[in-house]
């Protein structure tokens, strides 16, 4: 004799789902941290008044946190699986673009988690 088989729903399967970056893999993610949307890249391109200039205050690779101090005296704490902290070592300039959690080094970007 057979039992049914129960289908997962949509939310249950999304809710177990984890990015490929926890394997060491690319990210599959848009969550905050993870990979750039393009449409998060445009949003934050078409509002340049919203970028904040700053300097890299302290970066471990290890963990992916970043930490910045801008130049209109504010402190910020981002993480990113992007590799943000390899790319972002202590001294080197920044942008932050505060609506659209992206960071900008040089002309690389990354989507970070505030």
């Amino acid at each position: 004799m057979s039992t049914a088989h129960r289908t997962a729903s949509a939310l249950e399967v999304s809710g177990r789902a984890a990015c490929m970056c926890d394997h060491g893999d690319v990210c599959s993610s848009f969550a905050p941290g993870h990979a750039l949307h393009l449409i998060q890249a445009r949003l934050a391109s078409a509002t340049p008044s919203e970028w904040v200039d700053g300097i890299v205050e302290r970066a471990d690779a290890a963990t992916g946190e970043v930490r910045i101090h801008t130049l209109n005296g504010e402190e910020w704490a981002l993480w990113s699986a992007q590799g943000a902290a390899l790319e972002a070592t202590p001294g080197t300039p920044v942008a932050l673009h505060t609506r659209y959690h992206v960071l900008a080094v040089g002309r690389v970007r990354f989507n970070v988690a505030v």
